[in-house]
């Protein structure tokens, strides 16, 4: 058994807007149907951001420990617990649990549970040492696997997976991806490639331009410098239709109302990113005549993560990311602020 200290370092918020506090605090001890993790490494989602600001109309805990990333190792079981031992590898996701007994959890859209645990939301979660979750949720992770490099798949892989699932596009057909130079849209475009999908990227800037190409996308839409983006879309197809589909991880409301202007007809519109008091508007005209269909898509259930853990075990998915010290998680918030980040800031939690 490993030796579990009492105490251990944390990123804390104590008040809404911040800012967070590093500090140790104590070690729980998990309960019957929980396990704890030694996390080892935690990836920074712009929804931790949210968690900090309470700019969602979801209440979060306080004081509240972020972060719905994390990767590690288990070092210790509840007395329910049968198919997680210690030393297995394991991961803390934005779900960290569900009343496994409703409606939803019963056909395998658990995420929607009206009982839900979220990691570093409504408990504590992942930018600490230590991390209590729910056995039955936590992701089974290989051994031998990169625990810095997976950590950002545990949320911003597994979502995007989901939304491109949800979208029902096929390989072959087109996909534009709002936000693509992002932690998320740079996953997507992975995704995307590794299911037979041509992508558009649609993001700003000449770093974003060459991540996304070098990622898998056959073209790059910047919505800074581009007269209309509307028409470059839909020329970035050989039918000059659009894409059969768009993914939009996009923090700001603009994109959201684009969308279903540059979709081809019959397309689907799948709306993951979440911008605090955003609203969703589409000409009625258009959305009508083109039988276009606007969905939202929110995080996988545990097959979704099972799978999108499979395609980054087999090679497929390599989240650009950079590591940082636990200690540096203000620095990275501001450089969300700033809109600074490429790729995914991943938290070292031994430094």
């Amino acid at each position: 058994m490993p030796e579990i200290p009492t105490e251990q370092w944390a990123q804390v918020i104590e008040k809404t807007g911040g800012p967070v506090d590093y500090k140790k605090i104590p070690v729980q001890k998990p309960g019957p149907d929980e396990v704890l993790v030694n996390i080892k490494f935690s990836g920074v989602c712009h929804t931790d951001l949210h968690a900090v600001n309470g700019d969602w109309p979801l209440a979060t805990k306080l004081p509240l420990v972020g972060g719905h990333e994390g990767a590690g190792e288990v070092v210790a079981v509840g007395d329910l617990v049968t198919d997680v031992k210690v030393g297995d590898l394991a991961g803390v996701k934005w779900l960290n649990g569900s009343c496994l007994a409703c409606e939803f959890c019963q056909t395998s859209d658990e995420p929607l549970c009206p009982k839900p645990l979220l990691s570093g939301y409504t408990v504590d979660g992942t930018f600490q040492q230590y991390c209590i979750a729910k056995a039955a949720h936590v992701a089974r992770i290989p051994k031998g696997t990169d625990l810095a490099a997976i950590a950002p798949v545990l949320c911003a892989g597994i979502t995007v997976y989901k939304g491109l699932k949800e979208s029902g596009v096929k390989p072959g057909q087109w996909v534009a991806i709002v936000g693509a130079g992002g932690g998320l849209g740079s996953l997507a475009c992975q995704y995307a490639r590794a299911m037979g999908l041509r992508t558009i990227a649609i993001d700003s800037g000449d770093e974003k331009k060459k991540m996304t190409t070098e990622l898998g996308a056959e073209a790059f839409v910047d919505f800074a410098t581009s007269k209309n983006v509307v028409a470059d879309v839909q020329a970035a197809t050989p039918d000059g239709l659009g894409p059969h589909a768009v993914i939009l991880v996009a923090v700001n409301e603009k994109p959201f109302q684009q969308a279903a202007e540059y979709v081809r007809p019959r397309g689907t519109v799948i709306c993951i990113g979440l911008p605090a008091g955003a609203y969703l508007k589409a000409p009625v005209f258009e959305s009508v005549i083109k039988m276009i269909r606007i969905q939202g898509s929110y995080v996988g259930n545990r097959k979704d993560s099972a799978e999108a853990i499979e395609f980054f075990t087999r090679g497929l998915i390599k989240a650009p990311f950079k590591v940082v010290g636990l200690s540096e998680l203000q620095m990275v918030y501001d450089k969300m602020h700033k809109g600074e980040i490429v790729g995914r800031y991943v938290l070292d939690t031994s430094k």
